[in-house]
């Protein structure tokens, strides 16, 4: 049986990124992507190994930070951009964790979405 080489994997040498952050009430997803849109990196709650309400934690978002963080600067990344959305608890933990491992953020931004008047309410309750 002949042995197929393994061809390395290019590693991307990127200047500035963006880095979504989706925080709900139960967990926090950051996914990290070139300017045009391609996905560098990604990670949760989950991935980091929580369970259970302990997901949408601030404590964990900045793990989630930290570690993601690790693996930018093997990129090459130093410009952030930071898009946030959601209304949990992990957002801000997030950005203070990659500005403390020393990124430089250019935007802010709240991409939240928000209804102009939304779907239809419910009826009301009858007792």
């Amino acid at each position: 049986m002949t042995y197929k080489k393994k061809t390395k994997k290019n590693k991307r040498v990127v200047d500035s990124a963006v880095v979504h952050v989706k925080s709900s009430f139960n967990n926090t997803l950051v996914t990290i992507t070139t300017i045009e849109g391609d996905v560098l990196l990604r990670s949760s709650s989950g991935k980091l190994g929580y369970k259970g309400a302990r997901k949408g934690t601030p404590f964990v978002a900045s793990q989630i930070g930290s570690t993601l963080a690790k693996e930018m600067s093997g990129l090459g990344i130093r410009q952030l951009e930071i898009n946030l959305q959601g209304p949990g608890s992990g957002r801000d933990s997030v950005v203070r964790a990659l500005q403390s491992s020393g990124f430089n953020i250019s935007v802010l931004r709240d991409v939240t979405p928000l209804p102009h008047n939304g779907c239809r309410r419910p009826k009301k309750r009858r007792v």
